[in-house]
Order: C-alpha cells, then sequence, then structure tokens
C-alpha cells in the first residue's frame, strides 16, 4: 500500500551559487582593499550587507510570492517616485544616484530592476501577449522605458540597459508572437538615437572606444584609458593569478594600473588578477549554475505570475553578467556596471538577494509529487 505526499523543492543548485558568488566577492573585495594599502576597509563593510541581504533573502523565500502581484503597480509607482527623489540629493561624482537616509546610502536604480520584473510579471501573468501588439509590446515596452530614462538620465547608462534583456525574456516566456518580438527588437534600434542623445560626453567615448583599442603595449587616450587599464590588470592574473603565484613579486606591474573602481565595477579584472583565467572560469561557471537555476524553477512551475519572476531573474543575472564581463575585456562598452553578488555595495548585493529570495519562494510553492509505501 502506497500514497503520496508533498516535497518542497529546494533549488539548491542556486543557493550554492549564490553562496560561492558572494564568497568569490569577498575575496575579491579584500585584495582591492590590498591593492588599495588597506585604506578603505571595504571587506568588513560588504560581509555586514551580506548578513542583511541572507537575511532578507531568507524572510522573502518564506513568504508565497504570489502576494507581490497585489502590490505591484503600487510598488512600480513608488519606484518611479524613488528614482526622482535622488535628483533633489546631491550629486555623488556627477551622478543623482543614492537617497541618503541617516549615514546610509540608498540606490533605488537596483530596487527599480527588481520591482520591473515584479510589475511586468503582473501585466503579463493574465493575458494573451499573442492577442495584439499593443498587449504583446507597447504596454510592457512602456513599463520599462521609464525607469530606464530616468536611470539613464542619472546617469547610469549600464543599469538602464539591463532593462532590454529582461523584457525580451519576459515577453518570449509570456508567449508573444515571433513577429512582435522582432517589433520590439526594431523599437530597440530605433530608441538608440534617443539614448545616445542622453548619453554623457563621457559616456558617448566609451562606446567609441570598443572600436579603437589599443594594442597591449600602446598608451591608451583618455577615452579608452579604462578599458586599456581594466585588461592590463586581468591579463596579470594569467592561467593561476597572483595568489597561486605568491612567491614573486607582482606590485611594480600592480603599480603601473589604475582601474577606476576596482571594488565595484571593475572587480571582474581583480578577480582575473588575484585568481587569474582558472578563478575567472570559475566565476563564470557559478552564473550559468544560477541562471540555469533559475530556469530549472520556471520550467517546473505552471502558475504563470511565478514562471515569469524566475525567468525575470535568471534575464538579470544573466545580462548584468554578461555585460559587466564582456565590457572589461573588450567586447562591449565600458557603461558602469556592478557584477551581481560580487560587486561591493548594499543596494546592489541586497537587491540581487531578494531576487533570488523570490525565486525560491516560487520553487517552494510548487512541491513535487513523491511517492512512499
Amino acid at each position: 500500500m502506497y500514497g503520496a505526499i508533498a516535497k518542497h523543492r529546494l533549488p539548491k543548485s542556486l543557493i550554492a551559487a549564490a553562496f560561492g558568488l558572494m564568497l568569490g566577492g569577498w575575496l575579491a573585495i579584500a585584495r582591492s582593499d590590498e591593492i588599495a594599502g588597506a585604506q578603505n576597509h571595504l571587506l568588513g563593510q560588504q560581509i555586514v550587507w551580506s548578513i542583511v541581504g541572507m537575511a532578507t533573502m531568507v524572510t522573502v523565500a518564506l513568504v508565497d510570492h504570489r502576494r507581490l502581484s497585489r502590490h505591484a503597480t503600487l510598488a512600480y509607482a513608488g519606484i518611479i517616485i524613488a528614482l526622482l527623489t535622488a535628483y533633489a540629493f546631491p550629486a555623488v561624482n556627477g551622478a543623482h544616484r543614492w537617497i541618503r537616509i541617516g549615514g546610509i546610502g540608498i540606490q533605488p536604480s537596483e530596487f527599480a530592476k527588481l520591482v520591473f520584473i515584479i510589475a511586468l510579471a503582473r501585466f503579463l501573468m493574465h493575458r494573451d501577449v499573442a492577442a495584439s501588439i499593443v498587449s504583446g509590446v507597447l504596454c510592457p515596452l512602456a513599463l520599462a522605458i521609464v525607469p530606464m530614462l530616468l536611470v539613464l538620465k542619472e546617469p547610469d547608462l549600464g543599469t538602464s540597459l539591463v532593462f532590454l534583456p529582461v523584457l525580451f525574456a519576459m515577453l518570449w516566456a509570456a508567449g508573444a508572437r515571433a513577429r512582435d518580438l522582432v517589433c520590439l527588437t526594431l523599437a530597440g534600434i530605433m530608441f538608440l538615437p534617443l539614448l545616445w542623445s542622453q548619453m554623457s560626453r563621457e559616456q558617448r567615448s566609451r562606446v567609441t572606444a570598443l572600436w579603437e583599442q589599443n594594442a597591449p603595449r600602446e598608451s591608451a587616450t583618455a577615452d579608452g584609458f579604462h578599458l586599456d587599464q581594466a585588461k592590463r590588470m586581468f591579463s596579470l592574473g594569467g592561467v593561476w593569478g597572483s595568489y597561486f603565484m605568491s612567491d614573486e613579486d607582482d606590485s611594480p606591474a600592480l603599480l603601473s594600473v589604475h582601474v577606476p573602481e576596482p571594488h565595484t565595477d571593475s572587480i571582474f579584472c581583480v578577480v582575473g588578477e588575484r585568481f587569474g583565467l582558472v578563478g575567472a572560469g570559475l566565476l563564470l561557471t557559478l552564473y550559468v549554475t544560477l541562471v540555469g537555476s533559475c530556469l530549472h524553477v520556471a520550467a517546473g512551475t505552471e502558475e504563470s505570475f511565478g514562471r515569469l519572476l524566475a525567468v525575470g531573474v535568471a534575464a538579470l543575472f544573466g545580462a548584468e553578467a554578461l555585460i559587466n564581463t564582456g565590457m572589461l575585456v573588450g567586447l562591449l562598452p565600458i557603461t558602469g556596471l556592478s557584477l551581481p553578488l560580487v560587486s561591493y555595495g548594499g543596494s546592489n548585493l541586497v537587491a540581487h538577494l531578494v531576487a533570488l529570495g523570490m525565486v525560491i519562494s516560487v520553487a517552494r510553492q510548487n512541491p513535487q509529487t513523491v511517492l512512499h509505501y
């Protein structure tokens, strides 16, 4: 005699990959502190934010993700207000990206990506996106363009670009027609002149520098300085990285390289310098595992809102990892985008852990049927 019990699924590979990426981030941030002469002490702050983020992730994972759909409209309106509020605060390094509350700086654009996924999943969950081009392209595109333009104006080109691949992936998962997705792609191409007009001179120079990359021994122009220095630092690690070649004095070579923001946007270079091609490859493998785990959860979910959430989070991590790593090795323009779960930053880390908490919640709410005798 046998019966059946419901066994909650726990995406163990997703959790393991997330912890592996955070650990890699701690090691890379410690290295950036070391390069800076241990003057920043950023590792301790990142560990504190990691604890806060993991606690938040667990809390979100224990809550039924379907409750988020009820508050999607309010959350979307709230994040738009938060993005506008950031302009009321003094600029930091020429950008209006932070809202200061006491001694803590919150970056609304990091949470805007998360809220966009929730709002778009809510919009698509009960609609036949193949019915018309309005529901299949125009309305979802409008949901993306509003936060995109606000983030771009901060200015933050890298973060603004992430909305488009997330939009495309979620529409595909919702069953959008191929011709509508082609229309969306064409709309994105037509949007490029507007995007270019809103970019600062520095942002434009980073795009043009991609086509003017210097040979390794040539001096870089001002516009291509960041890309040139990033590639130089990455190459210092060789195959195994300086960590496994500690008997060699790498100080002179490091002193000749000056990578902007080595603990945030350029942290992949620090990973390459410290752990070489092997470490960089392992980091990319963890991202592939993480994205694959999110898609596996989506594939095993019949409920539309949860499936779209999981696909959106997978697209978010995949797009950010590709853009960040691609720009630092000369395959994409330098846009200024953090590496999820690895780069230093409280808002970035907490927002991405919350996103993973949502995926875990989706997995928990879709139990497997297990036979027992």
